[in-house]
């Protein structure tokens, strides 16, 4: 494959939010990073300065569009706001503790744990049409930079569905990888699909819950 075709992607999540710590569904709801999500958030700029990246493209939820400012801004790269990137839409589910979801709705819980790729919560959208939407978004935006280096910005939900595609992973496959806060995971994109190259790279946040003693 000529290395004019070749797109590395360097694909990151979010830093932590308060209801990441809290097992709370977040969907579409636009939520902050918290304190330790945004010390997180500030460590990627230095953990990537020597990546080549030219441009930086995210969710334009406000928890991936503020963890994309603190990786941009400090090294000068072009931020572009990207729906195709958002976290799959879970609907009335949205904004429950994964323990409420499971005694309140028993079986639309059911569904969803098994990833049953057509199940659709009451108001979202299903895993199928989640996973497409994000592949597809992904793929158009690493085919711009033919040659060149880009950073996704985006959510657990996204980064496991360019794992699965790149490895040929079934979606309703049960999960064994880590989807990380503030991960850095990189992959290839050809024009004949993804590549994993690397996975959950955290070692640029070891020591972070030591920042606040500083």
């Amino acid at each position: 494959m000529p290395q004019q075709q070749l797109t590395r992607i360097v694909a990151i999540r979010h830093g932590e939010t308060a209801w990441n710590a809290e097992a709370r569904l977040q969907g579409h709801r636009d939520i902050p990073l918290n304190a330790l999500g945004l010390r997180q958030a500030a460590r990627l700029a230095e953990a990537l300065r020597d990546e080549g990246l030219e441009q930086v493209y995210a969710s334009d939820l406000r928890r991936a569009w503020v963890t994309a400012q603190a990786l941009a801004a400090p090294l000068g790269l072009p931020l572009r706001a990207e729906t195709g990137l958002r976290e799959r839409c879970f609907g009335e589910l949205e904004g429950h503790s994964y323990r409420e979801i499971d005694e309140r709705w028993p079986d639309l819980a059911a569904r969803w744990r098994s990833r049953e790729p057509g199940f659709t919560p009451p108001g979202g959208e299903s895993l199928e049409t989640f996973s497409a939407r994000c592949i597809e978004a992904a793929g158009r935006l690493a085919a711009a930079h033919p040659g060149g280096t880009v950073a996704l910005v985006c959510h657990g939900g996204v980064l496991d569905s360019l794992y699965r595609v790149a490895t040929h992973v079934p979606l309703d496959a049960p999960r064994s990888w880590l989807l990380g806060n503030a991960s850095i995971n990189r992959l290839l994109y050809t024009p004949q699909g993804f590549t994993l190259v690397g996975w959950n790279d955290a070692a640029h946040l070891d020591g972070i819950a030591l920042d606040e003693l500083g």
